[in-house]
């Protein structure tokens, strides 16, 4: 018999409803509300508020309405207050009953205001040490890399500091006061060429990357741990920055954030420069980083083609600290270069002029000079470690880890900026970082249990019969008796007697 709908009639009281049946006892809220403390917010937050004015909404509310701005990749803070009181879920989250009132969406944009990065910085941390006290954290392996974010805002603010134009931009006059303050906060701004001259008047802290198809971008850096995939360090700048200079302050983060030293350092090429090599030596680790500058130099097929000899073809002597070319002239030490910290080596111009290989060797008027480092020894012993089996197999896996890992990040919205300005992206990143360290902690974990069949032929070829372990035709006979056993076992379970396998 077919059943028909009776039409709806509201009801002025709900006497038989309970918020937290309605809510599937596996939802991953209710999984972050038991494992992640957010109380620590009330603390951190503290000299932010006054003790007179109108109470705020607590601060572990708005962190966590911001985690589930990012968790459900919501559009907006309007529409995440706007949906909140369709979701059961989110207000059992959150604390709320069906009848909580609800906050209005513009409490998120003065908390982020009054509080800073700080509290989220110390937020991706406290979740980053509570993955290393479950076990998940190996730390002694970490993999490096960057990978772009695009800015909020458009190609049609960018504006020539230098050209008169600009004082017709009204925005122009706000961001000239603007302008000292960015450029204190990144040492190296003064070192990136179009990025100096062109800005934008929307977010002018993005830079400008790319020829053909440019934009405007932030760049973010993370440090990923082998084991499971846990993102230790994670650092955001403008998208000019070079990655490669990057790298001690992720490994520095890294090991404030697990307490744990790393040992290997994995990355690209990009990250292949000399400093980096020294670095990684002088803190005892081990850099699995193919060398920037030999892969500069394969691509250089011109040296080729136009017989150009390489360093590589001159030979270094340490008993004369000199070098000799591939014609047998000596190229002594000229001068330091106290800015690179390496030493300039060249012939002399009588040797240099007459020598039959000048066309192969140089094609300017002055002699040929070469630069050493002076650490150039450890640059080299590095980089030949660099070549080894399980630096190319570990190269090999980053690729596929890291690229992993921005993926993932893809579904919470990193590659796009929600607001503007280095700091705001900065929260956003570490808002998604601790997501996905939290995803990995919450995530169940199955111990897996050996039968009984396993645990007995272990015991058997471990204890009795350790010797056996590599003669394969004697531990199928291991196993095939280990069966029999078994079997046997069972049998006398069935009968109503229990033995121990023990």
């Amino acid at each position: 018999m077919m059943g028909l709908q009776e039409p709806v009639q509201n009801k002025l009281f709900y006497t038989d409803f309970n918020l937290d049946s309605r809510v599937r006892q596996n939802h991953p809220l209710r999984k972050i509300s038991s494992t992640i403390d957010f109380d620590f917010a009330y603390e951190e937050v503290a000299e932010c508020y006054g003790e007179n004015g109108n109470v705020s909404v607590p601060p572990p509310i708005l962190l966590k309405l911001m985690l589930l701005l990012v968790f459900y990749n919501v559009r907006s803070e309007r529409e995440l207050i706007a949906t909140l009181p369709e979701r059961l879920d989110w207000l059992l989250f959150l604390g709320y009953d069906i009848d909580s009132p609800i906050p209005n969406h513009s409490v998120l944009s003065k908390a982020r205001a009054r509080w800073g990065k700080d509290i989220f910085k110390s937020f991706f941390e406290r979740i980053v040490f509570q993955c290393v006290e479950a076990g998940l954290v190996d730390g002694k392996k970490i993999f490096v890399d960057s990978s772009l974010i695009e800015a909020n805002a458009s190609l049609k603010s960018i504006i020539d500091t230098k050209s008169l134009k600009r004082h017709f931009n009204k925005r122009y006059k706000k961001l000239e006061s603007r302008l000292d303050d960015i450029r204190k906060k990144e040492e190296d701004r003064p070192s990136r060429k179009i990025n100096n001259r062109f800005m934008s008047t929307t977010d002018p802290e993005a830079a400008i990357v790319g020829i053909k198809n440019s934009k405007l971008y932030y760049k973010t850096h993370r440090a990923v741990e082998e084991s499971s995939e846990v993102i230790t360090a994670v650092e955001v700048t403008a998208g000019d920055i070079d990655e490669g200079k990057r790298l001690g302050s992720l490994v520095e983060s890294h090991e404030k954030n697990t307490e744990i030293s790393a040992q290997i350092v994995v990355a690209d090429s990009k990250y292949g420069i000399k400093e980096n090599f020294i670095l990684c030596h002088d803190n005892n680790i081990k850099a699995h980083i193919p060398d920037l500058y030999t892969k500069n130099m394969l691509k250089k097929d011109k040296n080729i083609i136009n017989k150009i000899y390489l360093i590589t073809d001159f030979n270094y002597s340490a008993e004369m600290d000199a070098y000799i070319c591939p014609a047998n002239k000596i190229l002594k030490n000229r001068k330091k270069h106290n800015g690179t910290q390496s030493y300039e080596y060249s012939a002399s111009k009588k040797d240099c002029s007459q020598c039959e290989l000048r066309s192969m060797c140089t094609t300017g008027k002055e002699p040929r000079a070469i630069r050493r480092h002076e650490r150039q020894d450890v640059i080299d012993y590095m980089r030949q470690e660099s070549k080894s089996d399980l630096s190319k197999k570990d190269i090999r896996q980053r690729q596929h880890l890291m690229e992993r890992s921005f993926a993932n990040a893809k579904r919470y919205g990193f590659d796009r900026s929600r607001w503007r300005g280095l700091d705001k992206i900065s929260i956003q990143e570490f808002l998604v970082c601790a997501i996905q360290n939290i995803k990995c902690l919450i995530k169940p974990r199955i111990t897996p249990k050996r039968t009984p069949a396993v645990a007995l032929r272990q015991e058997i070829r471990e204890v009795n019969y350790p010797q056996l372990r590599v003669i394969p035709g004697i531990k199928r006979c291991i196993v095939n008796k280990a069966k029999q056993m078994m079997v046997c076992f069972e049998e006398l379970r069935v009968n109503g007697l229990n033995l121990s396998l023990s």
